[in-house]
C-alpha cells in the first residue's frame, strides 16, 4: 500500500462550503456527474517557468479570454478515477500512478506541457484530503475525480499554446446506468468512427468524445444505451464504446478483449481485469474480434457474456447488441458470473474489503 508525502499546494478554503445537512442529502442518491465537491486543485504552466501558483481553492468559474486556444484549437485532455471508501472510515486512490503516466501521455500526443507525475499525485490526495466529508459511504459509490488540463494562452495561431492550466475537482458518483446490474444494449455504428492509425485514440483527450457523440445520438434513437465502434480501416474490428473498454466471455471460460494499437485507449480498469481474471485462473487474450465472428458467436451460443468496464461504469453487462438489420442478445441478458466475478474482485480491493496484492491501493486518509 503506498501513500503520498504531505502537499505543497496552497490551501485557500471555500467561504461558501455546502451546509452539511444539503450535502449529506446529496450524498444519499447522488448519481453520476451531477453533484460537485466544495474545492478544486489549480496549478499554473508558463512556458520559461514551468509549473506554478499550485493550490486548492474553493470550487467556482474558470474566467477565460475569447482567444483563449483551448476554445479554437482543443489542446484539451482529462482523467477519470475515484476515492473509495475503506472499511476504517479511510479513503483510498486506485492505481493512481497509472492515471498520472496516462495524463502525461496524453499531455505529450497534444503538444502540451507534461505536468509531473508526482504533481498530479500530490493534487489529487490534496483535494481528497480537503473534501472528504463529500466520500459517499453507499454501497458502489465513490468520490469521482476530474484531473484536466487545457490551453490557456490568450492567442491564435495554429501552434502549442505557451500557456497552460491544470485542474481537478471532484463529484461524489453512484452507479453510472440507471439500470444498476441490468444488462445495456449496444448500437454497432457503421456511419462513424471513434479513431484511426496515428490518431488519437489512446490519449484521454475531449476530442475524442466530441467525436463520439453523433454515433451516440444515433444510438440512443435506435433505443441503445451505448455506441459501440469499429476500426477505421476494414470497418470490421470491434474497439471500443463511446467510453468504455469492451470484453468478450465464451462458454468455455476463457475471455477476450480487442488489443491495444493505438486506437483504443489504455483503460486503467481494462488493464486491471485482465490481470485479476488470469489471477482467478481464467485465460485472458487480448486479440481481435471481428462484427461478424460476435453475431455468429451469440447466435450459436459460443459468446456467454460480454461485459463494458471503465472507472465511471465500473463493470456493466452487454444484454444485447444491434446494428443495421441485426439484433442479437447475449447470455440471458444480464450479468453472467464471470462478469460478476471479475467485478466482485475489482471492487472487493478498491474498497478494501480483500488483500491488495498488486500493490494498487494508495491511502489518502
Amino acid at each position: 500500500m503506498n501513500k503520498v508525502g504531505p502537499s505543497t499546494l496552497s490551501i485557500q478554503k471555500s467561504l461558501m462550503p455546502l451546509p452539511p445537512a444539503d450535502r449529506s442529502a446529496l450524498l444519499q442518491n447522488p448519481g453520476f456527474g451531477r453533484a460537485f465537491s466544495d474545492h478544486m486543485v489549480t496549478i499554473r504552466y508558463t512556458e520559461g517557468r514551468g509549473w506554478h501558483d499550485g493550490k486548492v481553492e474553493a470550487r467556482g468559474a474558470l474566467p477565460l479570454d475569447p482567444t483563449t486556444m483551448v476554445l479554437h484549437y482543443a489542446q484539451e485532455i482529462f482523467e477519470g478515477m475515484k476515492a473509495y471508501p475503506q472499511p476504517d472510515g479511510g479513503a483510498a486512490l486506485f492505481r493512481p500512478e497509472a492515471n498520472a503516466r496516462r495524463f502525461r501521455k496524453s499531455a505529450e500526443r497534444l503538444a502540451m506541457a507534461p505536468l509531473p507525475e508526482e504533481l498530479f499525485l500530490e493534487s489529487v490526495h490534496a483535494l481528497v484530503s480537503e473534501d472528504r466529508d463529500w466520500i459517499p459511504q453507499s454501497e458502489g459509490s465513490a468520490l469521482y475525480l476530474r484531473p484536466f488540463m487545457i490551453a490557456t494562452e490568450a492567442a491564435l495561431g495554429v501552434r502549442p499554446a505557451n500557456e497552460y492550466l491544470y485542474c481537478v475537482f471532484a463529484s461524489p458518483a453512484g452507479n453510472y446506468f440507471k439500470g444498476g446490474a441490468a444488462g445495456v444494449t449496444l448500437w454497432v455504428s457503421e456511419n462513424y468512427i471513434r479513431a484511426a492509425p496515428g490518431g488519437t485514440g489512446d490519449a484521454k483527450c475531449g476530442g475524442n468524445y466530441a467525436a463520439s457523440l453523433a454515433a451516440q445520438a444515433e444510438a440512443t434513437r435506435e433505443g441503445c444505451d451505448q455506441v459501440v465502434f469499429l476500426d477505421a480501416v476494414e470497418r470490421k474490428w470491434v474497439e471500443e464504446l463511446g467510453g468504455m473498454n469492451i470484453f468478450f466471455v465464451f462458454a468455455d471460460g476463457s475471455v477476450q478483449t480487442p488489443p491495444l494499437t493505438g486506437t483504443i485507449l489504455p483503460g486503467i480498469t481494462r488493464d486491471s481485469l485482465i490481470t485479476l481474471g488470469r489471477d482467478l485462473g481464467l485465460t485472458v487474450r487480448e486479440e481481435p474480434y471481428s462484427i461478424d465472428q460476435w453475431k455468429a458467436d451469440a447466435a450459436s451460443g459460443r459468446l456467454v457474456e460480454a461485459f463494458a468496464c471503465g472507472t465511471a461504469a465500473v463493470v456493466t453487462p452487454i444484454g444485447k447488441v444491434k446494428g443495421r438489420g441485426f439484433e442479437a442478445a447475449i447470455g440471458d441478458g444480464g450479468a453472467g458470473p464471470v462478469t460478476t466475478r471479475l467485478k466482485s474482485a475489482l471492487l472487493d480491493i478498491q474498497n478494501g474489503r480483500a488483500e491488495d496484492k498488486h500493490g494498487w491501493i494508495q491511502r489518502v486518509f
